[in-house]
């Protein structure tokens, strides 16, 4: 699956672990945990079949301190990429990064800074 791949390539990514994997004949479920290079986690979640795509990433220090939470739960409707949103603070505002690819991207231009 592409997401592996992007796992084992990524510079960001220290080691995952896959903690949940269902293969269904019209899609799949998976949930992973990845260290990220700097001691921070990141929790992936996502479901796929015909007719959704459910998904959220869950970036925390390594104290558990939640950082960023990217999903697509279909509340926050006056947002321009409903139902795509990430949760910073109390703050939830637009994302434009809707995939594990986009969210490591993110993570590794915020590790950069």
């Amino acid at each position: 699956m592409k997401i592996f791949r992007f796992l084992e390539k990524s510079p960001v990514v220290r080691k995952y672990d896959v903690l949940d994997f269902r293969l269904f004949s019209s899609g799949f479920y998976l949930k992973i945990r990845a260290e990220i290079v700097d001691g921070s986690v990141l929790f992936i979640r996502e479901y796929v079949d015909e007719k959704e795509r459910n998904y959220s990433y869950h970036w925390q220090t390594g104290r558990g301190e939640i950082l960023v939470r990217w999903d697509n739960a279909p509340h926050n409707l006056g947002l321009r990429t409903y139902p795509h949103h990430k949760h910073i603070g109390g703050d939830v505002l637009e994302s434009f990064e809707n995939t594990c690819e986009d969210v490591l991207c993110y993570i590794g231009d915020h590790l950069k800074k």
